[in-house]
């Protein structure tokens, strides 16, 4: 393979080359190793995982107890002054002891004088010390804005300090990282991602807005993060950027607007917001000639998301938009048929099979886990799937993710619905492929033929040679970004 300006030039024999290198050519020999078009993450929160790179967790390998959560934060507590926010993320109340969240009064056992906001591992919920409570405003009068919950104690009504679904109203709150902080996070990141062969991502926060794309074109102007990207709106952002461009500093290959994301949230037993509403949003995004990315987890959410498109689509007739529901967790055959109508494409998560399958199995009822990440059912019916970590939720290495589709295994070994595995080749595609389709990249990523970008990732094995189990083993050797080698092992 011959790369000249960042793109492919030619592809053939290595005997073909040879009249193309030039005195500065660097050649590289790869050893039989393989190679693939970068990955794409499709579904990512970039600034949520720098941050976890600058404060601690709580994951299950590091707490399995309110206990030991406590004891944590005691020790931040002893080296922070008073008044400094802790924060802390990736708690799962499933592993820990007690089988519970932890409370307002469980941290403040911790301290009462510094204000603790708690991060659940899926981002979905938080705990609150009543320090943290106060600064923030949630007393016992406090209504729950929106599709949130205040949760409460049942004798008193008095808030918990347990929130579900409050995140975008917390983070108009409460600090966020320093800008060293942030900064080392976002390097820290950077350089993660392709240590892992990711060449593009795609950041689906849904409080994506003109400030943030600041923070992304500088971020990519001093080099801190060299992966291409490509960021959704959220439904406010993007009224106002219709109003006027966002300003352009970087190639659109670099740096570009990827759909407008809507989070469709059953936290409070009902669609939040609900289908009429849906509706007009849909059809207002859909009309204006940009893709829709909605957040629907369970049935109902997606049979909504479902009503949604077809409501916009016959008030503006299109083919092509690359509608698409993020996650669709819980996807039943006719569902999956109606998307398929619709023509949606569906950006999906295997590799939570593999971190929460142990939970699923045990938590999730039987009607819904008959049903859960059905991703063959979904390839079967013609759906474009795409794959995407949606971390920090869970680490965001590809070779996972293509595990965990081909082999529907959690990290415990348990098997969650068998007869949904896909074969590899088709698990890289949704990585690689599918991924640039759902973009609107395919043209110029996503697969390597001459023209297109050099964005490549050094397997040191073929995963579609290898026994399922040994794909999550397999190492990334070197990563190329625009024709550079952007990231190699030592060694």
């Amino acid at each position: 393979m011959a790369v000249h300006n960042g793109k492919v030039l030619h592809i053939g024999e290595t005997s073909d080359l040879e009249e193309l290198k030039g005195s500065k050519s660097r050649v590289i020999d790869c050893h039989g190793n393989t190679v693939l078009p970068g990955f794409n993450d499709a579904h990512c929160h970039f600034l949520a995982f720098a941050e976890t790179l600058t404060c601690c967790s709580f994951s299950p390998k590091q707490v399995r107890s309110i206990s030991d959560i406590q004891k944590n934060i005691q020790k931040f507590a002893q080296e922070l002054p008073p008044e400094t926010w802790i924060r802390v993320r990736a708690y799962d109340e499933f592993y820990l002891r007690e089988k519970r969240h932890p409370t307002r009064w469980d941290l403040d056992k911790a301290t009462s004088v510094h204000p603790v906001k708690l991060t659940h591992r899926s981002g979905n919920a938080h705990v609150l010390n009543s320090l943290a409570m106060a600064i923030v405003g949630i007393s016992n009068e406090t209504p729950e804005p929106p599709g949130a919950i205040i949760d409460r104690e049942l004798s008193t009504g008095e808030p918990n300090g347990v929130l579900f679904g409050m995140g975008p109203h917390l983070s108009k709150i409460v600090p966020s990282m320093n800008d060293d902080d942030q900064n080392h996070g976002v390097k820290q990141a950077g350089q993660q991602l392709l240590s892992l062969g990711i060449t593009s991502i795609q950041d689906a926060s849904s409080q994506n807005d003109i400030n943030r794309w600041k923070l992304f074109q500088q971020w990519k102007t001093n080099g801190d993060l060299r992966c291409r990207v490509k960021m959704m709106l959220g439904f406010e952002a993007f009224k106002s950027y219709r109003q006027r461009d966002f300003f352009h500093t970087l190639g659109r290959d670099q740096l570009g607007i990827c759909g407008v994301k809507i989070l469709l949230s059953e936290t409070t037993g009902r669609l939040y917001p609900p289908q009429s509403e849906l509706n007009e949003m849909v059809s207002e995004i859909h009309g204006s000639g940009f893709q829709v990315a909605i957040h629907a987890i369970e049935e109902p959410a997606v049979e909504a998301a479902c009503t949604a498109f077809d409501y916009a689509l016959q008030r503006f007739p299109g083919s092509d938009h690359r509608h698409r529901i993020e996650h669709c967790s819980v996807c039943p055959p006719h569902l999956s048929t109606k998307l398929a109508s619709l023509g949606i494409m569906v950006a999906t998560q295997p590799s939570f099979i593999y971190y929460n399958g142990d939970r699923y199995l045990r938590t999730v009822p039987g009607r819904q886990l008959e049903h859960l990440y059905p991703i063959a059912t979904l390839m079967k019916n013609g759906i474009k799937v795409c794959g995407g970590s949606d971390c920090p939720v869970v680490p965001p290495d590809p070779m996972f993710g293509i595990y965990s589709a081909v082999s529907r295994m959690s990290e415990t070994g348990e098997t969650v619905l068998p007869e949904e595995r896909i074969p590899p080749l088709e698990a890289i595609r949704m990585y690689t492929e599918h991924a640039a389709k759902a973009s609107f990249e395919e043209t110029i990523k996503g697969t390597i033929i001459k023209g297109k970008l050099a964005d490549m990732v050094v397997l040191s094995s073929d995963p579609t040679k290898v026994p399922a189990e040994e794909i999550k083993a397999i190492k990334v050797e070197m990563t190329i970004l625009n024709g550079d080698v952007v990231w190699e092992k030592m060694g």
